[in-house]
């Protein structure tokens, strides 16, 4: 760890000083407080029973990695290729050239998620900037067509944002939220480095 991660974590560590987080559970979202500078955060995570065993288990296992954006992409590709993962895919780069907005997908990342959804019946899917992709994947675990081995669902922002995240909620498959409507890239990528991370542990 290099020298001024370690001292930021030691002073996260020391503002919040008691938490009753489990260790792993933790470990996430000291990271994705240390990427926003966010203590909210402490209080705004949610974690689905064993969802952290199940995406470090996907990352052991070379599961493919889909992501919504290219900022979440750019954020863990470095730390994924150096614990020897590289198979990573961005929602923006599968959308259909002849996509025209409707009211079942209206934007670009939610039909470019839905394409992903075709190719991939698992791994983790990684939204952390657009609602419609989590909202477009979430309707295609109803319809049992993609079965993720880990859902984090923190798209940012203010309209359909707690929408995306609700539903995702009732849905029964692990997953790694942040309540209301905080979250974003950087929080996104937080936890995939993170959970790499505890992989290698």
């Amino acid at each position: 760890m290099h020298p001024i991660t370690a001292e930021s974590f030691a002073i996260i560590d020391r503002e919040i000083d008691h938490h009753n987080w489990p260790p792993e559970e933790y470990a996430i979202i000291r990271r994705a407080i240390h990427s926003t500078a966010d203590f909210e955060l402490l209080n705004l995570f949610e974690f689905s029973d064993g969802a952290v065993a199940a995406g470090i288990a996907a990352l052991q296992q070379r599961q493919p990695v889909i992501v919504d954006v290219r900022m979440v992409q750019m954020g863990i590709t470095g730390v994924l290729k150096g614990i020897g993962h590289s198979s990573i895919a961005c929602a923006l780069d599968y959308v259909p050239e002849d996509f025209m907005p409707s009211a079942a997908v209206t934007t670009r990342t939610a039909a470019g998620m839905l394409t992903l959804t075709q190719q991939y019946s698992t791994g983790i899917f990684v939204v952390g900037n657009a609602p419609t992709a989590l909202l477009a994947l979430v309707e295609q675990i109803r319809k049992g067509r993609v079965k993720p081995a880990l859902v984090i669902g923190v798209p940012v922002g203010f309209v359909a944002v707690e929408e995306a995240k609700q539903a995702l909620a009732e849905v029964h498959v692990p997953q790694i939220q942040v309540r209301g409507r905080k979250g974003g890239s950087p929080v996104a990528a937080a936890i995939v480095n993170a959970l790499a991370y505890l992989s290698q542990e």
